[in-house]
């Protein structure tokens, strides 16, 4: 079941954002990226200064056998920044993608996502943007886009040295309390965590995932006193 036409706008250089024909079960989701706030999302915000890299992430959701799902890929283990962790498709923005502040990060996020996963972004709507949040570690500012999957593409590994493995994690799964823990850092500091598909999914893209959930009604009550602890060199 979809709905009819929302909410749509297109942006100077012809790069719509809209929530027309979605499925319905997004209607949550487009909600949150509509109500919430950056606070509510996560404690690091871009450093007001202007400092850091400008960046974008693809949350690309879509629907599988087993019903909504999202799209995940694990980075290669040779990357300087953030080594074989599971993370959304994405990537710092290059000059060709325009503006940071208006259509790169759009951009950024389906050119990343097509050189790491091989999708086509002909086959994605973009339906929304969440607030930029900061990644301290790696001094990246991030602009979370939400799209839908609305024409599915195969995906896969492009460059063994960028991408370890590409893969899709039902909601269903991200949701079911028996996969949620905290995952504790050397250092001292915990966040959510996802144990799904054979991935610990930690750090920033957990984060993400756990407030969208939240803020979608999607999330079932879990034990938050379960901890998974992290590698050294994490």
């Amino acid at each position: 079941m979809t709905r009819g036409t929302r909410d749509e706008s297109t942006t100077g250089d012809g790069l719509a954002v809209t929530t027309h024909g979605l499925p319905a079960w997004l209607d949550p989701v487009v909600e949150a990226a509509r109500t919430v706030r950056p606070t509510q999302l996560s404690r690091f915000l871009p450093p007001a200064d202007g400092r850091g890299r400008q960046s974008a992430v693809l949350i690309l959701f879509g629907e599988g056998e087993r019903g909504p799902e999202l799209l995940l890929m694990e980075r290669a283990g040779s990357l300087r920044s953030h080594p074989g962790q599971p993370s959304f498709p994405g990537g710092a923005l290059d000059p060709e993608d325009g503006d940071p502040l208006t259509t790169g990060p759009l951009r950024a996020a389906l050119r990343e996502a097509r050189e790491e996963t091989g999708l086509d972004p002909a086959g994605v709507q973009i339906f929304g943007v969440l607030p930029r949040l900061y990644i301290p570690v790696s001094e990246f500012v991030v602009t979370p886009v939400l799209g839908w999957w609305r024409e599915p593409s195969p995906v896969g590994v492009v460059d063994p040295a960028e991408t370890a493995r590409v893969f899709t994690v039902p909601v269903a799964d991200l949701t079911d309390p028996a996969h949620r823990a905290m995952a504790v850092h050397p250092q001292g500091h915990q966040g959510p965590a996802f144990l799904v598909a054979s991935a610990l999914v930690w750090g920033f893209t957990a984060g993400v995932i756990d407030r969208l959930l939240h803020f979608a009604g999607w999330e079932r009550p879990w034990d938050t006193s379960r901890q998974v602890p992290l590698d050294w060199r994490a």
